[in-house]
C-alpha cells in the first residue's frame, strides 16, 4: 500500500516534515478554507501542492471536497453545487490528484462525545458515549420528537447523566458534537444544529440514497473522463444520529451505492474504524467483497464497549479493538496484487493511520483532535510491520 498521512496544512501542528519522518510517502489534504459548494481555484490547489513538496513530500488524495447540505436534500443552489464539484474535479486531475474522498453524512461529520477521553496508561483517544449523546439529544439540544428514538431505560440513563453533569461538561458535550468538518473552524451552536435539522424533514433514508445516487450519477462521468477515483467515506458512527438517515454503513448499502452507479471511477474509502464501530460488519470479508472498488483505506481500531447497535466505543490502539487488522490488511494486499496482474494503474492503494491516540509529547502539542504526531507514527509502524511481514517471499502470503 501507498503510506500516507493526512495535514490540514500551514495551520496543522504536525507538520509534514513529521510525517516524513514517521514515514509517510505522501499526503491527505483539502482546502478547508474554501466555501462548501464553490469550486476551488487553481491558484489554492497549486498553492497547497507547493505547501506540501516544500516538506518533502506529495500531494496524493484530497480529503475531502464537501458534498453541501442542498446537494444531500436537493435544495437551494444544489445544481451550481454539483457544477462546481464537477469543475474542482477538473482541476485536481489538471493538478495530477488521482483519488478524491468525500462523505454524504447529513449534517454532522464524524461524531464524538469526548475528543480527549483518558485511556487505562493515560493516552488520550477520542470516545463517543451513547448515553452522553443521548442526554445532549433530549436534554441540550431538546430536539422536537427525539424520545421516541429512544427506549426508556435509554432515557432514564441520559437523564440521570445529565442531572450530574458540570456545566463545564455539558458545555464540552455540546461543543464536540456541534465541531464542523475535520481541519474546518466551523461548528454549529444549538440553534443553528436544530435549523440544520429541519432542512432534512421529510426526508427518509430511500430519499437520502436516491440524493446519493442522483449525485454520483452527475460526478462519475466526469471524474472517469478526467482520470480520478471518487471514493464515498462510510458513516461514522455508523447509525442514524439525531433522526437523521445514514445510508453507507454495511456491505448492503455500499453495494446499492456500487451497482447503481457501475463505474470503477465510483468507489469505496474503506475506514475500518467507522465500519468496525457496528458489530455486525464483518470487516476482512468486506474488504474481499468490495475490493475491486476500494480506492482509498482509513485503518484505525476502535474498542465497542457494547455489542449492541448503537453501542459506547472508544479510539483503540491500532493493533487492539475489535477489527482483525492483520485479516484486513491481507486482503487490501491479495487486491493489490490482483490489479498488478491485471496491469491497472492504481493497483497500489493509499492508506493512512487514522485517528491515532494522544501519547507521549503529543499531550502538550495540542494538534487537531484524532491527529497527533506520535500516536500516529506508532499506527504506521505497527500497521507497515504487519505489511512487510505478509509481504515477506518466505513468511508471507503468497
Amino acid at each position: 500500500m501507498r503510506h500516507t498521512w493526512r495535514w490540514f496544512g500551514l495551520i496543522d501542528k504536525v507538520t509534514v516534515r513529521d510525517a516524513a519522518q514517521a514515514g509517510a510517502v505522501g499526503i491527505v489534504s483539502a482546502l478547508h478554507h474554501i466555501r462548501t459548494g464553490d469550486a476551488w481555484p487553481e491558484a489554492e490547489i497549486a498553492k497547497r501542492h507547493e505547501e506540501i513538496k516544500a516538506g518533502g513530500l506529495v500531494w496524493d488524495v484530497v480529503e475531502s471536497v464537501p458534498v453541501s447540505e442542498s446537494i444531500k436534500t436537493q435544495t437551494g443552489d444544489w445544481r451550481a453545487h454539483i457544477t462546481n464539484w464537477q469543475e474542482t474535479l477538473r482541476r485536481l486531475s489538471a493538478a495530477g490528484i488521482r483519488t478524491v474522498c468525500y462523505n454524504f453524512m447529513p449534517v454532522l461529520d464524524w461524531t464524538r462525545t469526548d475528543l480527549r477521553w483518558s485511556t487505562r496508561h493515560g493516552a488520550k483517544a477520542m470516545r463517543f458515549d451513547l448515553i452522553d449523546f443521548v442526554a445532549f439529544d433530549l436534554h441540550l439540544l431538546n430536539r422536537p420528537g427525539a424520545s421516541h428514538d429512544y427506549d426508556e431505560a435509554i432515557r432514564d440513563k441520559a437523564a440521570e447523566r445529565f442531572a450530574r453533569m458540570s456545566d463545564e461538561h455539558r458545555s464540552a458535550l455540546s461543543k464536540n458534537i456541534g465541531a464542523g468538518l475535520p481541519g474546518s473552524a466551523d461548528g454549529y451552536t444549538l440553534p443553528q444544529l436544530l435549523e440544520l435539522l429541519r432542512t432534512y424533514s421529510g426526508i427518509s433514508r430511500e430519499r437520502l440514497q436516491q440524493n446519493l445516487i442522483d449525485f454520483l450519477s452527475e460526478v462519475t462521468p466526469v471524474a472517469e473522463k478526467v482520470g480520478i477515483n471518487i471514493c464515498a467515506h462510510p458513516d461514522d458512527p455508523p447509525w442514524p444520529l439525531l433522526g437523521l438517515p445514514r445510508i453507507l454503513s454495511t456491505e448492503a448499502d455500499y453495494l446499492h451505492m456500487l451497482n447503481a452507479v457501475d463505474s470503477r471511477a465510483n468507489g469505496v474509502t474503506f475506514c475500518t474504524g467507522s465500519l468496525g464501530a457496528l458489530a455486525s460488519n464483518d470487516l476482512p470479508a468486506m474488504v474481499r467483497r468490495l475490493a475491486p472498488r476500494i480506492h482509498f483505506v482509513h485503518l484505525r481500531n476502535v474498542r465497542r464497549e457494547e455489542q449492541s447497535s448503537p453501542c459506547s466505543f472508544f479510539e483503540d490502539e491500532h493493533l487492539e479493538g475489535d477489527t482483525d487488522m492483520v485479516a484486513v490488511i491481507a486482503e487490501l494486499l491479495a487486491e493489490e496484487r490482483r490489479r498488478g496482474q491485471e496491469g491497472r494503474s492504481d493497483h497500489q492503494i493509499p492508506m493512512r493511520p487514522d485517528h491515532g491516540q494522544e501519547i507521549l509529547d503529543d499531550l502538550q502539542r495540542g494538534a487537531q483532535p484524532g491527529y497527533p504526531a506520535i500516536g500516529r507514527l506508532k499506527g504506521l509502524a505497527e500497521l507497515r510491520g504487519i505489511e512487510r511481514a505478509l509481504s515477506h517471499p518466505r513468511y508471507g502470503l503468497r
